[in-house]
């Protein structure tokens, strides 16, 4: 007769108990790499940010400093807490410099064979076995990432929204080879240290939010090629009509025409849907470097301080 089974005993975990994140590392520092880097600065994280050249280093703590420097001017954060988290980010255009980092998330250009690169690097340096190695992709399924990776448990979709600071949401995307404790921790890091909301989604192009949101912006683009409407008379409609805090089109520019194309292309290529194709409107616009507010035109004209550079 065999003996029954001991229940463990309660308050016992199976799976080891990992150290607090306090060392994050950010690759790229346009305006989603600035956006990250100031949230985990402004909670109190040691961040260090890896660049291709000095010129973007100098360009990134702008981005960084100008946004602070509205929180400030907002009443959100004291002088203190500003300078407080300047001290805590650092910059380097060395990839190895992330060696001793806890977590690492990449918000370089939406390009699929640049991101398989830096994964595959990012697998050698980062030396912690157990540190997480995290995208901000908005649409490349996490799975395709993975691959390049040797340790594809430690790797997830950790994708944040533009603006950084305001916006609360976080897409968490797992692979199916994401390992249990990788999103349990990046959950924790998110919700517990950032202070932001999070959805699980599946690993396919475009996640929940732009599976749903790309191709409305593309029916809009569409609409104002065929000459049916103009940009201003769509985005006022969606904005009066629907309580839309802004039309698909400025959204569009705010996003960056570039990525938006992106999106699209990784979304068509996904599920071979005609309604995912980019309109020709937005290929010409791409192609004329017209991408919207950090070019200074796009659908609409935009000042210098408009621009997130």
């Amino acid at each position: 007769m065999n003996a029954p089974a001991v229940p463990a005993p309660r308050g016992l975990s199976a799976e080891p108990v990992l150290p607090a994140i306090e060392r994050v590392g950010v690759v790229g520092c346009g305006a989603m790499g600035a956006g990250i880097a100031e949230v985990c600065a402004a909670a109190g994280l040691d961040v260090r940010i890896v660049v291709p050249r000095q010129s973007s280093a100098a360009k990134g703590l702008r981005l960084i400093t100008g946004s602070l420097d509205r929180s400030v001017a907002k009443g959100r954060l004291g002088e203190a807490d500003r300078a407080a988290a300047l001290r805590r980010i650092t910059f380097s255009t060395e990839l190895k410099s992330l060696a001793d980092r806890q977590l690492v998330t990449e918000a370089i250009r939406e390009d699929e064979a640049a991101k398989l690169a830096l994964f595959t690097a990012l697998d050698r340096t980062v030396e912690d076995p157990d540190a997480i190695l995290a995208s901000n992709t908005s649409s490349i399924p996490i799975t395709k990432l993975a691959r390049a990776t040797r340790n594809s448990g430690r790797v997830i979709g950790i994708h944040f929204f533009n603006p950084v600071p305001a916006l609360p949401l976080v897409e968490l995307v797992e692979s199916l080879v994401t390992d249990h404790k990788t999103k349990l921790r990046a959950r924790e890091f998110v919700t517990q240290v950032l202070g932001k909301q999070t959805i699980s989604s599946g690993d396919r192009a475009g996640f929940v939010v732009n599976a749903l949101l790309i191709p409305f912006v593309l029916s809009a683009i569409r609409m104002v090629e065929s000459g049916f409407a103009s940009a201003e008379s769509v985005d006022r409609a969606m904005v009066l009509g629907c309580s839309h805090p802004m039309g698909p089109l400025k959204l569009a520019d705010l996003i960056g025409l570039d990525v938006v194309a992106s999106i699209a292309d990784a979304l068509h290529a996904e599920f071979r849907d005609p309604s995912y194709a980019r309109p020709p409107m937005l290929s010409r616009l791409v192609e004329s470097g017209l991408l919207g507010r950090k070019t200074g035109s796009g659908f609409y004209t935009y000042d210098d301080t408009r621009r997130s550079g």
